[in-house]
């Protein structure tokens, strides 16, 4: 699959000039070439002598297609969209297209063109297209864009994310338990509110059952660079911090720590293969479930533009499962908050909170909306860093 997702991007320009010079030939439109229409069946002739009996025309499926900011074999982020995109396929019977390694750049908005030129849904799943996505929404209002963690919108376009600060926040408090220092580390990726608050929500989870836990944050400006994310845990390492959590979609974080004997998490999905002895566990994307119901309701015609945010409950955001050495009581205190999280008992972001710098942030009982959370941009008291500007 990799291999047709990366061919794509070379050949999409080809293939619409191609469908134009088809139907000015009179053949049909094969700008759709990825539609995975359903044949209409043939009439019903019967064996009775009656006339034979019309049927309806099967609806043709819309072509689909997704913008990915790495490689799906990237073994995080981008694959879990990936995996999402085959559940959404078996589902539906919809063979969708991708295109990998497209950088946060006007190349995405050339890319996103394209495919808007050939596909009926585009999914674009990092932050930084979402200028890009909405520029292109606004020339092609017939197509639907779905832009994944951002929060502008248009008619044809709507926005989906989900809640993982969740498992996050479960995170916290298996490395608050395993640590034997109190030194937690968190290899940041970029310094945008997405992180920010995935970061306040690790060393609050790590606080509710070790007070005197701290953490400290390494930002590496990457999304997927194992090298610069493998030198920041080391960095963190040297402090003195014997339990890691990462925000990048490698491994590079958790493969560090194992070599030192600490233990750490990644992020996006299932880290353990990588370091199952040292493996904690770590917030999980499931979005085949979302991919379904969007495409479905396109091709129910009841889509509308909306800004999405899944959660523990509903599935989309999931926590990995823990490596071998996490003890079982760890596990039972990590499940009893879990449970807490999906009934509603427990919100992550309920004050009082304070941030780093001794200023309240979030009142005595008070809790944090959901569009107060996706613009957080402070750091909670225990997390020893700044924001960089």
């Amino acid at each position: 699959m990799k291999k047709r997702g990366r061919s794509l991007t070379f050949s999409l320009t080809f293939m619409f000039l191609f469908a134009v010079i088809l139907a000015g030939c009179g053949g049909n439109n094969a700008a759709t070439t990825n539609t995975a229409a359903t044949k209409a069946p043939a009439a019903n002739t019967g064996n009775d002598g009656e006339a034979p009996v019309a049927t309806e025309p099967a609806a043709e499926k819309p072509t689909v297609a997704f913008v990915y900011i790495g490689p799906p074999g990237d073994g995080g982020y981008t694959y879990q969209h990936d995996q999402g995109r085959l559940y959404m396929e078996k589902e539906l019977g919809i063979q969708a297209d991708f295109v990998e390694n497209v950088p946060e750049s006007a190349d995405a908005e050339r890319i996103i063109t394209e495919l808007a030129q050939t596909h009926d849904i585009v999914f674009t799943t990092s932050f930084g297209y979402m200028d890009f996505t909405l520029n292109v929404a606004g020339k092609f209002p017939n197509v639907k864009f779905l832009h994944a963690s951002g929060y502008k919108t248009a008619e044809n376009m709507g926005t989906y994310f989900g809640k993982n600060y969740e498992a996050s926040y479960l995170s916290g408090i298996a490395a608050g338990k395993m640590t034997k220092n109190n030194q937690l580390g968190y290899v940041g990726a970029f310094p945008i509110s997405e992180v920010i608050y995935n970061l306040n929500a690790f060393a609050l989870g790590a606080q509710s059952v070790n007070p005197e836990a701290k953490v400290s944050v390494v930002w590496t400006n990457t999304w997927y660079d194992p090298a610069t994310e493998r030198q920041a845990a080391i960095s963190l390492l040297d402090k003195g911090a014997d339990v890691l959590l990462a925000y990048q979609d490698s491994p590079a974080t958790l493969q560090a720590a194992a070599e030192r004997g600490a233990f750490a998490g990644g992020n996006d999905s299932d880290m353990s293969k990588y370091a199952p002895d040292h493996y904690l566990t770590n917030p999980v994307w499931n979005w085949g479930p979302y991919y379904v119901k969007a495409v479905q309701s396109v091709m129910d015609g009841t889509w509308k533009s909306e800004q999405y945010s899944g959660d523990m409950k509903d599935g989309m955001v999931e926590l990995a499962p823990f490596g071998n050495k996490v003890p079982d009581e760890v596990k039972q205190l990590v499940e009893e908050a879990k449970a807490k999280i999906i009934s509603g008992e427990l919100n992550v972001f309920t004050g009082p909170v304070s941030d780093n710098q001794g200023n309240v942030k979030i009142q005595d009982g008070q809790k944090l909306t959901l569009e107060e959370v996706l613009g957080m941009n402070w750091l909670v008291n225990g997390v020893e860093g700044t924001i960089p500007q």
